[in-house]
């Protein structure tokens, strides 16, 4: 062709191989710009736009891609699915696009995935139950839709269906992660039946296929790395600053941070009932600035000055309107933000942080049956679970000790026992005003990406205390564990 298109997305495709995501990018443009019919070319930068972070840019040429008919465009409402129900908390659209996907193709099981996935965090348990159900019609050895099946169930029984399914399903030895995700929900299942030496079994199995792949990645807990990281956290923590001549007060986000399982996804519901406060999820905004901005973090921390730290208070608070149009104070929550505070801070002088702690023992346990991502190998083994909560509480009293008045500790188990009074304590330390009505976070219907998906749309219970007592005659090596860390279990 006399313009040349097929060269330049030849280049672009070599660019993206080679990492040269924002170089691909512009190669596409020019493609685009000169030959707007060419479908799939706008499918490829809408790929790579999202890469970038740029969704609504990318949903933009994924519309273009459909527009002028790219190949699979199932697969394009499915990837504009993703973007609004991931990036841009707007799973009512989600939804649309997975149903428009269906629509093209009713056997598409990746649509039924993320759409079961939807229901699941919208709370709609029998309709996610439908949607894995019509993926085992299709295809009856899918390994990921039986799991998944398995943790819609709100009871179990010993003698219960499933837990003969998930036992055959593992019997025919599928590929890794499938074989991981099938031995955790057996587990859960073997748990919600009561038959807690047979569950600790099927977790201990699935943790060892989890911790299998992680060792095929590359990726391997070592206790002293994780302790020199620490190290450097501490000292590379950046003096406390005064706001900005220009800071909003009400824009400062409320950070919220602590193990996984321990309560931050049950402390920002109830923020988020508050008429004041909306709740922003797990974004990921703090670690992509520390990974793109600072790097290498968190020595990069040290050149900050007033321009800088503007410049990026600007680009988080952008990303934030994008995701959350409105007014009202945002909830940021990862159990990792607790890695990234001395940047929060310098962002956002007057932001409130929770810190969410729980039963050690509990906490360390309850990591152990979840499944979590093999690259978090510290959850793959109880020793190493002891060992990083202890690193992860030693990291968050030396922020403690740097911001004493801004950091708030929250004890799950303490919440838990003492209700509405533990709750208002949480209100105050935030500065919000008391309204009765967040004690109804259960009954919501706002939608939760989380593990805890089910038990906060449950009343304050206390049954998630204690629950090692179920797995006590196991656990001599975790308590070991924990003392040698200085935790007491």
């Amino acid at each position: 062709m006399a313009d040349g298109h097929q060269a330049r997305l030849t280049q672009a495709a070599a660019l993206e191989r080679a990492g040269r995501i924002p170089a691909a990018v512009e190669l596409y443009q020019s493609v685009v710009a000169a030959r707007p019919e060419l479908g799939d070319a706008w499918y490829d930068l809408g790929r790579l736009l999202r890469r970038m972070r740029r969704p609504t840019d990318a949903l933009a040429a994924y519309a273009q891609a459909l527009a002028r008919n790219a190949r699979d465009p199932q697969e394009v409402h499915l990837n504009r699915a993703v973007i609004l129900a991931e990036d841009l908390n707007r799973p009512e659209d989600a939804e649309a696009e997975l149903k428009a996907a269906l629509a093209l193709s009713p056997a598409y099981t990746a649509a039924l995935l993320n759409l079961g996935n939807l229901h699941e965090d919208a709370g709609r348990r029998d309709a996610a139950r439908q949607a894995y159900e019509a993926i085992l019609a299709v295809d009856s050895d899918d390994a990921t839709a039986l799991a998944r099946l398995a943790q819609v169930k709100a009871a179990v029984t010993r003698d219960d269906p499933i837990l003969h399914q998930l036992k055959n399903a593992l019997t025919a030895k599928p590929p890794g992660l499938e074989r991981a995700d099938l031995g955790f929900a057996l587990g859960r299942a073997l748990d919600a039946a009561g038959d807690y030496d047979a569950a600790f079994e099927a977790y201990t199995a699935a943790n060892q296929d989890s911790a299998a792949l992680a060792r095929k990645s590359g990726v391997i807990y070592e206790p002293a790395v994780a302790e020199a990281f620490v190290d450097s956290l501490i000292e590379s923590t950046p003096a406390p600053v005064a706001p900005l001549a220009d800071d909003d007060p009400d824009a400062a986000p409320i950070f919220i941070c602590g193990m996984f399982r321990s309560g931050s996804t049950l402390v920002e519901r109830l923020l988020a009932g508050h008429s004041g406060v909306r709740a922003g999820g797990e974004l990921d905004l703090l670690p992509t600035l520390a990974a793109n901005v600072f790097n290498p973090y968190p020595a990069a921390l040290g050149v900050f000055d007033d321009a800088s730290r503007r410049k990026i208070r600007d680009a988080y608070l952008g990303a934030v309107r994008e995701r959350l149009p409105g007014v009202g104070i945002v909830t940021d929550k990862r159990p990792d933000n607790i890695l990234y505070l001395g940047l929060a801070k310098a962002l956002f002088p007057r932001a409130r942080i929770i810190h969410t702690v729980r039963n050690p023992i509990d906490n360390a346990l309850s990591l152990y049956f979840l499944h979590l991502s093999h690259h978090m190998a510290y959850a793959l083994n109880l020793d190493h679970a002891a060992h990083w909560l202890a690193q992860e509480r030693r990291l968050a009293a030396h922020w403690k000790s740097v911001w004493p008045a801004d950091i708030y500790e929250l004890d799950y188990d303490d919440l838990v026992a003492r209700g509405e009074a533990a709750v208002r304590d949480l209100f105050q330390a935030c500065g919000l005003e008391w309204e009765p009505s967040v004690m109804d976070f259960h009954e919501r219907q706002a939608s939760v990406r989380t593990a805890s998906v089910w038990q906060v749309r449950e009343p304050l219970y206390a049954h998630a205390s204690g629950r090692w007592k179920n797995y006590e005659g196991r656990l001599d090596p975790l308590r070991a564990a924990l003392a040698r860390y200085g935790l007491d279990g």
